[in-house]
């Protein structure tokens, strides 16, 4: 019996889920909130069954969350032959935010085609009020970015935008979205900045916006781009490989999808908040060094909870010393101040992965608010690297963050089952041993612990 239970797993291993399995970590209470990983999907935990999913490919470069799904986008994907001609065709993947288990694949369509324009998902993201769009890559020669709604249902795109460059034509890769795309509930601003292969980079950012019913028009007084000239630190002149930008909600209504203030994380420094003149409003000059990203990694986003305002901000790429892929969580200082913020927690503590991914610099982050059984608040925040891995961490008062301690129960879901000889299967195969797959504390993880659960599953 127990053999032929072995084999079983063994011979399904390629498509059994390993999406129930956790950081393993429990992380310390702060200031009355807790956090918890709700599951974590990479190289590090995960083994063979990330490496083996369709995310795992250096085309899937970014992700969003939107009322429980996750959406990672991957473009050139599918191989679609019409006529003579071959289309390469973009893909988005979904997953439960609740438990990581894959939900159907969303091949995109543009006029009713596949679509297959080059890097053309380079960006997705959700407005305001639940859309989802993407974006394509564009190079020094396209005076367009596109801007396409996604179809949720269907997979099909509309044009949206084309955010034009002006005279500025350079190359740009991440965008961001604030207020409603479809203009129908609030304004829309949309804002993304010049990259370069190399420093020092160019200072240009461009900016679309239109009002509630309105057209689109240039984000800056009517003209598509600025030119930064205001930088930190000072010696800098421009923004080099793969900037991100993450627009800031404004404190009341008039001002909430505004955009007045934005953050830039850049190559060769840590997030730096500017206004809508291009000034630096805020950056890391007075944080504790400690508290520097290294490494290169761009990505943050801002949250709200029980009162505080806190930064989320990647701290580390698969080049980090000491680091892979992972992201600090900190409470903002007064007047939700750089300077006197507060680290919270590292996540995940023992990183996402460390696997080159061809320079991806970009970290994606995503939030969403709900409330407990209790009706207190609660953040359910995506950390997603690609090439390297995805997790969800639940925020709050109440969340149980307490390691399962079931004697068998490797991926920490509180039950003994089939799904944990796979994570025990994933650990040998990936080299990445927790201890919670030595069953039989010999220091060590490997085909004996595998019959020690069986055996436990047998009992």
């Amino acid at each position: 019996m127990k053999k032929s239970l072995l084999f079983l797993v063994t011979l399904f291993i390629a498509t059994l889920s390993a999406m129930a399995i956790t950081d393993g970590q429990t992380y310390p209470e702060v200031n009355g909130i807790k956090i918890v990983n709700q599951w974590i999907f990479d190289r590090v935990h995960s083994g063979t069954a990330y490496t083996s999913n369709d995310i795992c490919n250096q085309r899937a470069r970014t992700a969003t969350m939107d009322k429980g799904i996750i959406y990672v986008s991957r473009s050139e994907e599918l191989a679609v032959i019409i006529g003579t001609d071959t289309i390469s065709q973009s893909v988005i993947h979904r997953f439960s935010a609740a438990d990581g288990s894959q939900l159907p694949d969303l091949p995109l369509t543009l006029d009713g085609a596949p679509y297959g324009r080059f890097l053309g998902v380079a960006s997705i993201g959700k407005d305001s009020f639940h859309h989802i769009w993407v974006a394509p890559m564009t190079s020094t020669v396209q005076q367009y970015v596109p801007v396409y709604l996604v179809d949720i249902q269907t997979g099909e795109l509309t044009l949206v935008v084309e955010l034009d460059k002006g005279d500025a034509l350079q190359r740009t890769d991440y965008l961001d979205v604030i207020g409603d795309i479809t203009l129908e509930q609030a304004e829309c601003n949309i804002m993304t900045v010049a990259g370069s292969t190399a420093d020092p980079g160019f200072p240009t950012i461009y900016r679309m916006h239109a009002d509630q019913g309105g057209d689109w028009e240039g984000g800056f007084d009517g003209d598509p781009y600025m030119d930064i000239i205001n930088f930190y630190p000072e010696t800098k002149t421009g923004f080099s490989l793969a900037p991100v930008i993450k627009m800031i909600e404004g404190p009341d209504e008039d001002s909430r999808y505004s955009g007045e203030m934005f953050y830039i994380d850049c190559f060769d420094t840590a997030p730096v908040i500017y206004d809508f003149s291009g000034s630096v409003i805020d950056s890391f000059e007075d944080v504790d060094p400690d508290l520097w990203p290294q490494s290169a990694p761009n990505g943050c986003i801002e949250f709200h909870l029980d009162g505080r305002n806190f930064l989320v901000y990647a701290i580390a790429d698969m080049n980090g010393g000491g680091h892979g892929c992972q992201a600090n969580i900190c409470e903002l200082g007064d007047g939700m101040s750089l300077g006197g913020m507060t680290k919270y927690w590292k996540i995940p503590a023992d990183s996402l992965g460390k696997v080159n991914d061809s320079g991806l610099r970009v970290h994606c982050l995503s939030v969403e608010y709900g409330v407990d059984k209790d009706g207190f608040e609660e953040v359910t925040l995506l950390t997603f690297k690609a090439y390297n891995g995805m997790a969800v961490y639940k925020i709050g008062r109440n969340v149980d963050n307490d390691v399962p301690g079931v004697h068998g129960d490797v991926n920490g879901d509180g039950e003994v089952n089939i799904a944990d000889v796979n994570a025990i299967i994933d650990m040998i195969l990936s080299g990445h041993h927790l201890p919670s797959g030595d069953l039989n504390g010999d220091g060590e993880v490997n085909i004996t612990d595998i019959n020690a659960v069986i055996d436990i599953i047998l009992k």
